[in-house]
């Protein structure tokens, strides 16, 4: 490791995750600090440790900064995009119609947090992907009647078990891209991979969902309703299961497409569920007035499809690089492509990149743009649309805080290549465990997801480590990538970025600490099962 020479000892490994656990105190001890201090706080402290005692280069690290910056430009933008979008449901009183809706399929809490929670959510993350699922699925459960907080813990433990398929398939085939680049994978081994991912998710599905109702009603009423519990789930991850044994991209977006129709039809049936004594004040709907309400839904849906399946072609012209101008500008060299992906160079003259998505990224397209197009449709007066896009507004400036600090500190601790923080951390913890890291590879692919919010970025960074651990002790490197593929997805549940978008979404402010204390429980529970599914694939099939 060059930049870390000098250490010696378990001093580097201290200093690593010390900053990570100062983090974590903050949030979640009785008097939490709020994430938009605790977070930039932490990445000062980084930035001064990387500075100061793993000698990293003073303008290296203020380009990182600056690729933070531009890097916070993706999440916030989908948090815009996401509550812009719940305000103009509102607004329009589609979100009242749909609740009402919703009711008369079946006014059982649990039919409508399975429909919309589970089989919802699992189909948007299949498409999107971007911790998207969350902010669309928890605001329509809060206007069904649930607590706000309870609906975050509940969406972010649901948000799981399709994540290594979603946004189709990104996790696995672009997440793996770089060591099927370097030839170090095959199409064949990503194929076997996602093979395993599948099922090792398939396996969780059975118990992680039930552990996110807790979170949310009592065991009384999921033992009256496990019936309809384990038909929603088993119809959402039958197909999936099934369908990532020949194809890494569409898993999550048709099992989820699929699971929320037959939880519809089967809510509607009643069939699993416990009977409940109908209130008599129920709104009679027309399917005109049921199909107007959900029409920005479907309208939000269709865009995200088309937009990305390859097969199509608009997924192309939109991450479309062939430059259209360039700009010096001193600081960096400012590119804007064809596609507008706005890209920042050679950041104050070091090798640091980064770029931004305008039209590939879910916020204008589809949110912005679905807004603009239902506010004109339901004919919203002007004045009615400026304060949906105001409160909007005023709701994302907390949360920029909050994640330029995530993401400027993931880019402090990944300076410094195979001698940055975060790969100190990875290879030590896979030194400490030795020949037992099948039981631990799950956790480090958490790990990653904490720290960038993504699934596919988790793979990225510690997707080269995991396969050479795999090799230094033996194990199957595909088993071991599945464990990381599964370790980023289960990682969702406790990632910064994803709880302070739900967190903003549903205006719950200063209780991301209060969150991750809950959320760590199911997905330490995940990684065990993943662990055992390793065990099985390994020694026994």
């Amino acid at each position: 490791m060059e930049t870390t020479a000098t250490t010696t000892g378990y001093l580097p490994l201290v200093l690593s995750i010390a900053p990570i656990i100062l983090l974590i105190w903050l949030m979640v001890k009785k008097n939490a600090v709020p994430s938009y201090i605790a977070l930039p706080g932490t990445a000062l402290i980084i930035y001064l440790l990387q500075l100061f005692y793993f000698k990293n280069d003073f303008m290296l690290l203020n380009a990182n900064a600056a690729a933070g910056i531009v890097t916070t430009l993706t999440p916030i933008t989908v948090i815009f995009g996401a509550i812009f979008f719940n305000r103009m449901m509102e607004a329009t009183g589609c979100l009242a119609v749909i609740r009402q809706w919703l009711g008369n399929i079946n006014p059982n809490p649990i039919a409508q947090l399975m429909i919309i929670g589970w089989a919802f959510a699992f189909m948007i993350e299949g498409a999107s992907g971007f911790g998207t699922p969350a902010a669309i699925a928890a605001p329509i459960l809060v206007g069904l009647g649930f607590k706000p907080i309870q609906v975050a813990v509940f969406a972010l433990v649901m948000n799981s078990v399709p994540v290594s398929f979603g946004a189709v398939g990104t996790p696995t085939w672009f997440g793996f891209g770089e060591l099927k680049n370097t030839e170090i994978l095959s199409d064949a081994d990503i194929l076997q991979i996602g093979k395993q991912t599948g099922i090792i998710h398939f396996i969780a599905g059975l118990v992680i969902p039930v552990i996110a109702l807790r979170f949310i009603t009592s065991w009384a009423e999921i033992r009256k309703n496990l019936g309809y519990i384990y038909l929603s789930i088993l119809a959402c991850t039958v197909p999936y299961a099934l369908l990532a044994q020949v194809n890494y991209e569409f898993p999550a977006l048709v099992g989820g497409g699929i699971g929320l129709l037959l939880s519809v039809v089967l809510a509607n049936k009643g069939i699993g569920l416990a009977k409940m004594t109908d209130s008599g004040e129920r709104a009679t709907l027309t399917t005109g007035q049921v199909l107007k309400a959900l029409m920005p839904l479907g309208m939000l849906m269709v865009i995200l499809i088309v937009t990305r399946v390859q097969e199509l072609g608009l997924k192309e012209l939109l991450n479309d690089a062939t430059p259209l101008f360039t700009l010096h500008l001193g600081v960096c060299d400012f590119e804007v492509s064809r596609a507008l992906i706005l890209s920042f160079k050679n950041i104050f003259g070091e090798a640091v990149n980064e770029s931004y998505k305008t039209l590939y990224v879910p916020a204008f397209i589809p949110f912005v743009i679905t807004v603009w197009l239902s506010l004109a449709i339901y004919r919203v007066s002007f004045r009615n649309s400026f304060v949906v896009w105001h409160t909007t507004l005023a709701q994302t400036i907390k949360p920029l805080l909050a994640l330029f600090g995530a993401l400027v500190m993931v880019k402090f601790m990944m300076v410094g290549a195979d001698g940055s923080m975060v790969k100190i951390i990875g290879n030590s913890f896979a030194q400490i465990a030795g020949d037992n890291w099948v039981y631990f590879a799950s956790y480090l692919g958490a790990i990653g997801a904490f720290f960038s919010g993504s699934n596919t970025v988790s793979n990225l960074t510690f997707g080269s480590i995991q396969h050479s651990i795999a090799q230094n002790v033996g194990l199957p490197g595909n088993s071991v990538l599945a464990l990381q593929s599964v370790g980023g997805a289960m990682g969702n549940m406790v990632c910064i970025n994803n709880i302070i978008a739900v967190c903003t979404v549903l205006d719950v402010q200063n209780q991301e600490g209060a969150i991750i204390k809950k959320t760590v429980i199911p997905m330490t529970i995940y990684g065990a099962i993943a662990a055992l599914m390793a065990v099985l694939f390994i020694y026994v099939f």
